[in-house]
């Protein structure tokens, strides 16, 4: 057996490794949502717990109004949640904009901060932190600066968390509202659905984990209290703070009743940047929680760091690895008796992405139709081999600003 040989086998077995993990996932999550769909929320029993809202916005202007507009309309009790905007170092029209809603709704509790360069200007964390000091919230709810959630998605939240004492924090799903708008956006909405919240229903139904998403989910008070606040150095603050509730002994739950919708980027530029400040973030969170691998109190982190490292270390390689030697043995540069049974593991593994893709989109309304079983084809030869590219390029950010020591700062996103 050659060298190529080995290292083939080796990147052939790590890529079905994981992919009958997620074959495991998307089957357990289908399991999931069908529970869940025939499950009533509980009803909030007495006086509602009081709810600081937080939202981050850096140069929203576009998208801020109608955000806010959404909180206002929430079919929560309105004398029991504030609506505190972080209106961090903006230079677009967000203040001008945010002092007219203020002065529309006098009668709610709608606090704007607004910071400079000083105080502010620093990433989502440090502004979450910001907004935390002037909260007053027994339980607190972060959503992103383009959400529109729907009306009943924070009383599912608290509903939920108030039921159960174990658990820490109960985040929601988010789904794609310019989903039509072109084939990217298209792709983005199948991913999310799929990859994003299939994987987390399946995740919870067999461990009870989950990792918070970063906008439309709600934790308790005194959880970011015992932790000292969001980790301003972190990129990724939604998946550090998982790992940071698990350690406090708590759960973290899925409950895909509720629903935010928002804007996911348009263009490849704007996707691209995006994407890569992900993976750099998370790249940034497994690194530093790798010693929990060895901790005995912090089981629970476990299965969430081995999974990162798997997608983001080993899962790279292995395809970068396999498509290398595919590709110097078609010219000749190495040869490889197995490539044959590579290349047929290779077509099996995509019939089975684009037949388990598609049983994710079963469990919501309108997505289950022909077209999408094309798109689904398209997005394996397309925007998944554009992930490796995403996943390089945040591992070498992340390598750069570690070296420089480069500050964390807000990496915006860019509305349309």
């Amino acid at each position: 057996m050659t060298t190529a040989d080995i290292m083939m086998l080796f990147s052939v077995f790590s890529i079905w490794s994981l992919l009958l993990v997620n074959v495991v996932l998307i089957i357990a999550g289908y399991g999931y949502y069908m529970k869940n769909d025939k499950r009533d929320i509980p009803d909030i029993e007495g006086e509602a717990p009081f709810v600081s809202i937080m939202v981050p916005a850096h140069n929203e202007g576009k998208v801020i109004v109608q955000t806010v507009r959404s909180l206002l309309a929430l079919d929560y009790p309105h004398d029991r949640y504030e609506i505190i905007i972080i209106n961090d170092n903006s230079s677009d029209n967000s203040k001008e904009l945010l002092e007219q809603l203020q002065q529309q709704h006098a009668g709610r509790q709608l606090i704007i901060i607004n910071t400079d360069a000083v105080t502010g200007g620093k990433g989502k964390s440090n502004a979450l932190n910001i907004g935390f000091q002037r909260s007053k919230g027994e339980l607190i709810a972060i959503y992103d600066a383009d959400n529109t959630p729907e009306k009943t998605a924070l009383r599912y939240l608290v509903a939920e968390i108030v039921h159960d004492s174990s658990l820490g924090a109960v985040i929601g799903k988010f789904r794609t509202r310019n989903r039509d708008v072109n084939l990217l956006t298209r792709f983005i909405n199948i991913e999310t659905l799929s990859f994003q919240w299939m994987a987390q229903a399946g995740r919870w139904n067999l461990f009870k984990l989950c990792t918070i998403p970063g906008t439309n989910f709600i934790l308790r008070r005194s959880i970011i209290e015992a932790i000292g606040g969001w980790d301003t150095k972190a990129i990724a603050e939604d998946t550090e703070i998982s790992f940071q509730i698990y350690r406090l002994g708590y759960r973290i739950k899925f409950q895909p009743k509720s629903v935010t919708w928002e804007q996911e980027p348009q263009s490849l530029r704007v996707w691209f940047k995006q994407r890569t400040r992900w993976a750099k973030g998370n790249i940034y969170v497994i690194i530093k929680n790798i010693p929990l691998l060895f901790d005995r109190s912090a089981k629970r982190v476990r299965f969430d760091i081995i999974y990162f490292l798997s997608i983001y270390f080993l899962l790279l390689t292995s395809l970068l690895l396999s498509d290398t030697i595919l590709i110097m043995n078609a010219l000749g540069y190495v040869e490889t008796t197995i490539a044959g049974f590579s290349s047929f593991l290779w077509l099996l593994a995509i019939v089975l992405f684009i037949v388990g893709t598609f049983v994710s989109l079963v469990t919501e309304k309108g997505e289950m139709r022909l077209s999408n079983v094309w798109i689904i084809m398209l997005m394996y030869v397309t925007y998944c081999q554009m992930w490796m590219v995403v996943a390089a390029y945040g591992l070498y950010q992340y390598v750069k600003d570690t070296i420089f020591k480069r500050e964390v700062k807000w990496y915006k996103t860019e509305r349309f």
